[in-house]
């Protein structure tokens, strides 16, 4: 009884963390602006399901790609445990599961431990590559810090979780073979069935019992404490990664969008439409310089990021020494939106007259911006569908047109264009070579 009221209260505390989370998470996405989802839904559902689920393109590496398979299977289907464990909690029972499903049991219990060993030697390899082989895409300057210790924290976290499961299962089992009533027999399991014995067999029952009930509280707890971390951690992507792939961009990836104004304006230039008079005189906001300026879809990708450095393994520009990091351009938006939500909730702020005097141009440099080549790398490399070549086209469309500013080199094409419709400065129209 003391222990299920243990239980209804950290699931309790647990909850209540959780909403305040994640409902950050999505007050920070709604800082955005709307847009609307066209294209071909059995598509989007394609993206879903093999991009998201099936993890389509990490399988462009296939090592990480086959490691990273073996601990999200783990996860997924550690789930089914994990309702047992919910239900054993609040009802005070042991394996709810176990009598009615039977042979059935043994064997997804079984899969889990085989998923949960090789998840462990995943876990194991890639916390040997960022911090033994220190691969370089995770010491970029961006990876400093917090979101180093972010992805070592979430490893070492998968390594108490599989501890959590096999010190339960194997407890469990010993305590089974001795005929202890509540632990009643539930077949061979693919590992604990011979782990237990050998790891726990010389204990006596109570302390059998105590270690079950660690391993079954220490798997709890570490789910629990999961669920509360992941808003304020990369690996948010386990979640955000479906919504992302649903609402990804569906066009070509070089085909870039226009701005209804620019098209306007040149269309009259062209004798194609007529000047509206009920036009206002005020200069419409070209791009965005902030997170209120771009998409949501553009704020969701930054917290559906995964840190991989995918993007700017693949960028040419980072790859040739400059100082632009698609991965840094997506962290520094979704730190913005935190800053940004953070203090619009402290400072009971509405989001239409937030302003501190701040923007994205204080977090990503001009000189970032202006390296981009817009090949499209980035957008090819990430595995769930990110697009940073979006946000960066937006804010040089801010600096040149809103501002006014930009390289010394491209003023003169732009001024060229604008008077001559060609990128060279002519003496002569464009078109004399017709008369």
């Amino acid at each position: 009884m003391i222990q299920t009221l243990l239980f209804i209260l950290v699931l309790g505390v647990t909850g209540w963390y959780a909403w305040k989370g994640y409902g950050r998470v999505w007050r920070n996405i709604q800082l955005g602006k709307p847009g609307n989802v066209t294209g071909d839904r059995a598509e989007r559902w394609r993206n879903v399901l093999l991009v998201a689920l099936g993890q389509q393109k990490m399988f462009k590496n296939w090592i990480p790609a086959v490691l990273h398979l073996f601990i999200y299977l783990a996860f997924v289907v550690t789930q089914v445990e994990l309702i047992e464990i919910f239900i054993d909690g609040l009802s005070g029972s042991h394996r709810f599961f176990a009598p009615a499903l039977g042979g059935f049991y043994t064997f997804v219990i079984s899969f889990i431990e085989i998923l949960s060993a090789l998840a462990f030697v995943a876990t194991v390899v890639f916390l040997a590559r960022r911090n033994l082989l220190r691969l370089p895409r995770f010491w970029k300057a961006e990876m400093k810090g917090w979101p180093f210790r972010d992805a070592n924290l979430i490893l070492l976290g998968e390594i108490i979780l599989i501890i959590g499961i096999f010190s339960m299962n194997g407890a469990d089992k010993v305590l089974q073979s001795r005929g202890l009533e509540h632990y009643h027999t539930t077949g061979a399991f693919a590992m604990s069935s011979w782990l237990g014995p050998a790891l726990f067999g010389h204990m006596g029952d109570s302390a059998l019992v105590a270690v079950e009930r660690f391993g079954w509280w220490l798997h709890a707890l570490t789910v629990f404490g999961f669920i509360c971390y992941l808003p304020y951690s990369k690996h948010l992507h386990i979640l955000l990664a479906f919504p992302n792939t649903w609402y990804a961009r569906l066009a070509p990836k070089g085909e870039m969008e226009n701005m209804p104004e620019i098209q306007k304006e040149v269309r009259i230039m062209m004798g194609l439409d007529q000047p509206d008079e009920n036009t206002s005189a005020d200069l419409p906001e070209f791009g965005a310089n902030d997170v209120f300026s771009l998409s949501r879809l553009n704020i969701l990708q930054a917290y559906s990021c995964t840190e991989c450095g995918r993007c700017t393994a693949a960028c040419p520009a980072n790859l040739t020494g400059k100082k632009l990091s698609p991965r840094k351009v997506m962290m520094d938006v979704r730190d913005r939106a935190d800053e940004v939500g953070l203090k619009i909730e402290t400072e009971k702020t509405e989001p239409g007259n937030y302003n501190d005097g701040k923007s994205l141009f204080d977090r990503i440099t001009p000189e970032e911006l202006h390296a981009c080549t817009t090949c499209n790398a980035c957008v090819e490399a990430c595995p769930v569908l990110i697009n940073p070549l979006d946000i960066i086209l937006k804010m040089r469309r801010y600096e040149i047109l809103t501002l006014s500013a930009g390289p010394g080199d491209w003023l003169p094409m732009f001024n060229a264009i604008e008077n001559n419709g060609a990128a060279w400065a002519m003496s002569e129209v464009r078109d004399a070579w017709k008369q």
